[in-house]
């Protein structure tokens, strides 16, 4: 049997290269544009979730605290990019397909609403797009998390440019009006786009990306220049197929054989027989690296190549085709688990120099191991620990018989995790860093619930920190220290505070705007004053939780019509408290009218009526010419007196 089996493999090789070249060819490439459910929350705290792509599914939680007023889950029946679009050139049009319109926290430039998409499982490095549209009179940046918690740079966001979706000659665009150059500025630098210079609500203006490296969270910061803003939000993704056979180099196509699909994050996500011609499909997968391919060869056969092939559908379709023969005696197998039994998959094996690796069920196998004493060792895989290796074992001269059990255990090490909430709710997308022994440094992503794990860590003293994160404050210490032994550390959790926004405006009572009216604000950490812009508003962002008080100073010549102060209270929520107006009217000053009837005597009042009392009426003027007559007799009196004295 031995002698049979090697002495065919050359003609059999043949026949697979034939049977390899009838594979029919695979489908086109397929896109799709991303299903959202429906939007739930309110005002500050507005929530949904949205697939991106079907095939391994892509989906994402997205948190926003976009004020209201417009936020909704939009059909895309009025609005649109289509095909005439850049990235609808690409992904077809979206017509009929949903997107997403969101506003800033509050309608001011200091409170930017924050938009974080938590993707379930780290987004592939191609075959998915977004695109942010009406970025005109507003600006927004991007910020992309990766799966070590390392923030993506520009060249990995992957910006495609600028585009109009409203400009005239664009092919299918819905019935709008926009101007073909009026696109928003991209800064690779602070990772904005900035809508046009004059700030004006235009319409039309995108920009579409496709990242280049995996994302773990995606944050949009959306800040408004002027007006009352509103951006959309849309993703897209391309799907190819993965096609192939399994052949014996004796006996041809070989139906009923298992095959297994898995990603680039090490997940399964598709399984499937081969059919009678000993062809498999896996079709309508994300456009993108990393996969690979494992096939289970039947009972009594191994693959005459590697078990598993890689595929890439990056750029077109993928072909795996694997060859099987008959086991050549003296086959050599085992299994490597964990402490609980579970299989551990892609564990190296190694035997007097061959290797292999360890299938989906944790089992390898040999064949042709020659006669003699041999020792079979495995490459321990990060963050395990070897508890148990199997003893040397022996073939005698002569026998067939196959050598099984050559089993290993290995024990996980102890994971570290916890949660990171503001006010009772998971805060997703913020970055946790780990530093342990001898100062590695480990980095991960809150998932959209919050919470964060570092599984399998070697024993000793860590420093677990979080970043805060845009729109937060952080309520306990940034920092804690834990230790690592034989078990688990569970609820390292951190506290943060979202940071809220107050608005308003400063108008007159016929409604005009108050430019460069001054507000005066108390409260923590904030400045002493504001000025109005010239649309008369004011505000402020970034506000810890805390009491605010704002009051207008009125400018001369005016006066507060209402209330001059608003009190406001932020708690951990952030609340976005809007329209904190005032209300100016003018100072009236009301000039004396004519008398008609004027006081009696002339002296400038003209004669006619008396003088009011005031103490000068005639009786007062009558008995002040009589005491001036009294006067007058007492001083020639006086003086007469004084002359007889001198004569006597």
């Amino acid at each position: 049997m031995r002698v049979r089996q090697r002495g065919i493999l050359a003609g059999a090789i043949v026949m697979v290269a034939v049977l390899v070249g009838a594979i029919p060819a695979a489908a086109a490439t397929t896109s799709s544009w991303a299903t959202w459910q429906p939007l739930a929350g309110g005002a500050g705290a507005y929530t949904t979730t949205v697939q991106i792509a079907p095939q391994p599914a892509l989906t994402a939680t997205m948190t926003s605290d976009s004020r209201g007023g417009g936020p909704a889950v939009i059909s895309g029946a009025s609005t649109w990019l289509s095909e005439g679009t850049p990235i609808g050139a690409k992904y077809g049009s979206s017509r009929d397909q949903a997107y997403l319109n969101l506003r800033p926290k509050a309608d001011n430039a200091a409170s930017p609403s924050t938009t974080t998409y938590s993707f379930a499982t780290p987004t592939p490095s191609s075959g998915w797009a977004f695109a942010l549209g009406d970025i005109d009179a507003d600006a927004v940046r991007i910020q992309a998390i990766g799966p070590d918690g390392q923030a993506l740079d520009a060249a990995e966001l992957g910006f495609q440019g600028g585009f109009n979706y409203c400009a005239p000659g664009v092919v299918g665009k819905p019935s709008c009006t926009g101007a073909a150059d009026d696109i928003p500025s991209w800064d690779p630098a602070t990772l904005t786009l900035t809508g046009n210079a004059a700030a004006a609500d235009t319409s039309g203006s995108a920009a579409w990306f496709e990242p280049a490296a995996p994302i773990t969270s995606l944050t949009f910061f959306f800040t408004r220049r002027s007006g009352f803003p509103v951006y959309q939000t849309w993703f897209a993704s391309q799907a190819r197929d993965i096609t192939g056979s399994v052949v014996d180099i004796v006996d041809g196509p070989l139906t009923g054989v298992g095959l297994t699909l898995i990603d680039g994050t090490g997940a399964v996500v598709g399984t499937t027989t081969t059919a009678a011609d000993g062809t498999y499909a896996f079709p309508g997968f994300i456009a993108t690296d990393g996969y690979i391919v494992r096939v289970a060869p039947p009972a009594g056969k191994i693959s005459t190549g590697p078990a598993t092939l890689t595929a890439d559908l990056t750029t077109s379709d993928a072909v795996a085709d694997f060859t099987v023969r008959d086991i050549v005696p003296v086959a050599v197998s085992g299994q490597v688990t964990d402490a609980g039994g579970g299989p551990i998959a892609g564990v190296t094996v190694t035997i007097d120099g061959q290797t292999t690796t360890t299938d989906a069920d944790g089992r390898y196998l040999f064949d042709s191991i020659p006669v003699g004493t041999h020792t079979a060792a495995i490459t321990t895989p990060d963050g395990y620990t070897l508890v148990t290796s199997p003893p040397a074992f022996t073939i005698p001269p002569g026998s067939e018989d196959p050598i099984e059990n050559v089993d290993f255990q290995v024990a996980e090490n102890p994971s570290l995790s916890g949660l990171v909430s503001s006010n009772g709710t998971g805060v997703a997308g913020v970055t946790v860093t780990a530093t342990g022994p001898g100062g590695a440094v480990l980095t991960t992503v809150t998932d959209g619930s919050g919470g964060y794990a570092f599984p399998r860590l070697p024993a000793g003293d860590y420093e677990i920190t979080i970043t805060t994160p845009g729109g937060y404050v952080a309520v306990t210490p940034v920092t804690r220290n834990e230790q690592i032994a034989g078990a688990d550390v569970e609820n390292v959790d951190f506290e943060l505070a979202r940071l809220g926004a107050v608005d308003g405006t400063v108008r007159t009572d016929g409604g005009a705007p108050v430019p460069g009216a001054v507000i005066q604000v108390t409260g923590p950490g904030v400045p002493a004053q504001l000025i109005t812009d010239a649309d008369g508003s004011f505000g402020l962002g970034d506000l810890p939780p805390g009491t605010y008080t704002f009051t207008v100073v009125p400018p001369a010549g005016t006066t507060v019509v209402g209330s001059a102060t608003r009190t406001v209270v932020i708690t951990a929520a952030g609340e976005a408290v809007v329209e904190q107006d005032f209300t100016l009217g003018a100072i009236v000053v009301t000039p004396p009218s004519p008398d008609p009837d004027p006081p009696v005597g002339g002296g400038g009042n003209g004669g006619g009526k008396p003088l009011p009392a005031t103490g000068l009426g005639p009786e007062t003027f009558a008995w002040a010419a009589g005491g001036a007559a009294v006067l007058l007799i007492g001083a020639v009196l006086f003086v007469v007196s004084r002359r007889r004295a001198t004569k006597d």
